[in-house]
């Protein structure tokens, strides 16, 4: 055919990208089109940050296509109606899309489907849903099962595999954009440049300097100890092909136990996420409810001061509130700290998941649906593959374990900069001199704790007792 549309969703890059392979392979000319959806624009899920993110990603992808004598097609509205008129104004005779596995993702490409040429291409993840089933045919709900029974028993992907980036591609040069936003940029605290060369650097970086460590310093706080890839995988500014295909070949060429300890642990946290989409995909009511039905029974304290203080960093628990600041700031936040401050959310203030888990989207950049959600209901208790509903992280006992200097915390909390190490961790224990050399008074400079942990675990154990039996 003589022109394709490339129709850019969650794929901003132009290495290993299969839906504009297809595109070209298809077709002489191909129009590499994104479509401002008003779904997104108008979700109370949606980040500020994170959209600036997307904004900056496509610029880059604009000038990487301009590289390459083409460039970024921009329309605003609904997706039907504005690929009908790119169809019809660039004579196309086919659309080419990374195939995405969310519930609007799946009606919105259904309903495009019945009435125009929609190709979908695999990409989101290395195995897509209903590829990695049991042996009767029904999904995993238990990810050890899903990773060394099915996902690891598939054929991997080979760096051969990897598709390089096209020389260059032709785009009609009849057909208009729209300007996207020119004047957004993120914030000077958001570390994340935005685009495929960026992603790129992190990942060979991480490859020659992280992976091998990663088993030991990816729970440790205030460490660099992570990959720092989860935006640009979140935007496919980065495929997960090669994401993987990185951490199988550090494995391979490893040079101690521990370094391909390092490149395993990295590869698993790589499953985790094609786990959470596999779950999304098949029971699309995580979304709305708990994965287990017995825990919407749960009868949620949902005291709003105390959310607000969740929100604001101003719980009283160094950790907690250090790792609030982050994300708020930065929108990102270390994963570790993730599981620490859903524990504290759910099981020390008895508040309804679902509004930590809206607050994230609305605060990460690496906000994703599946991997969220997946997230919020594993700490909650509530999901599949579920951390134990009696398993209640103390918000004390983990700083001391993953951030024993308390760098991380005075790094976030100021106020607490000059609290003794002593006290660091739990500076409601000062002493009213040691507060005042501190300059540091607990209920004026930071707050004491909102709440009592060794309390609150009784009243949430009993709550979800209670919403079992009943």
């Amino acid at each position: 055919m003589k022109t394709a549309v490339w129709w850019i969703r969650r794929d901003l890059r132009l290495t290993d990208n299969q839906a504009l392979a297809a595109a070209r392979q298809a077709a002489e000319q191909v129009i590499p089109l994104f479509i401002v959806d008003p779904f997104f624009e108008k979700s109370e899920y949606t980040g500020r940050k994170r959209r600036f993110f997307l904004w900056g990603g496509l610029h880059q992808l604009d000038v990487a296509l301009r590289q390459r004598g083409s460039r970024l097609i921009v329309r605003y509205g609904r997706p039907q109606e504005m690929l009908a008129k790119i169809l019809e104004e660039g004579k196309a005779e086919a659309i080419f899309a990374e195939e995405d596995f969310t519930s609007y993702a799946r009606r919105r490409d259904s309903q495009i489907a019945e009435s125009l040429p929609l190709h979908l291409e695999a990409g989101v993840v290395v195995h897509p849903p209903g590829t990695v089933l049991k042996q009767d045919g029904d999904p995993y709900t238990v990810f050890t099962p899903f990773k060394k029974n099915a996902w690891l028993e598939r054929p991997l992907p080979q760096q051969s595999s990897i598709l390089p980036a096209p020389n260059t591609i032709n785009t009609p040069k009849s057909i208009q954009s729209d300007a996207l936003p020119g004047e957004l940029e993120l914030p000077e605290d958001v570390l994340f440049p935005p685009g495929e060369a960026e992603a790129q650097r992190r990942l060979q970086y991480f490859a020659r300097n992280g992976i091998d460590q990663y088993a030991q310093d990816r729970d440790t706080v205030a460490l660099n100890g992570t990959s720092q890839l989860s935006p640009y995988l979140r935007f496919g500014m980065i495929s997960v092909r090669q994401a993987v295909v990185t951490a199988v070949t550090c494995m391979k060429n490893a040079s101690s136990k521990e370094a391909r300890k390092g490149a395993e642990t990295w590869l698993s946290e790589l499953i985790w996420r094609e786990f959470y989409v596999h779950i999304l995909y098949h029971f699309p009511h995580v979304l709305h409810r708990s994965f287990r039905p017995e825990y919407d029974e749960i009868k949620w304290r949902n005291d709003e001061d105390e959310f607000a203080a969740w929100c604001n960093g101003r719980t009283g628990y160094p950790l907690v509130d250090a790792a609030m600041r982050q994300l708020t700031t930065t929108g990102w936040m270390h994963n570790r700290a993730r599981m620490v401050v859903a524990s504290f959310l759910v099981k020390d203030l008895l508040i309804d998941w679902r509004w930590g888990e809206k607050f994230f989207m609305q605060h990460l950049v690496d906000g994703d649906p599946a991997a969220n959600n997946g997230g919020w209901q594993w700490t909650a208790g509530t999901g599949t593959d579920a951390a134990p509903y009696f398993r209640i992280f103390n918000p004390t006992s983990q700083a001391k374990k993953h951030d024993p200097e308390g760098e991380f915390i005075r790094r976030w909390l100021p106020e607490l900069g000059d609290v003794p190490d002593d006290y660091i961790h739990e500076p409601w224990e000062m002493p009213p001199l040691v507060q005042k050399s501190a300059n540091c008074q607990i209920g004026e400079d930071y707050p004491a704790p909102i709440v009592n942990h060794h309390k609150a675990r009784d009243w949430t154990l009993a709550a979800y007792k209670n919403a079992r039996e009943a």
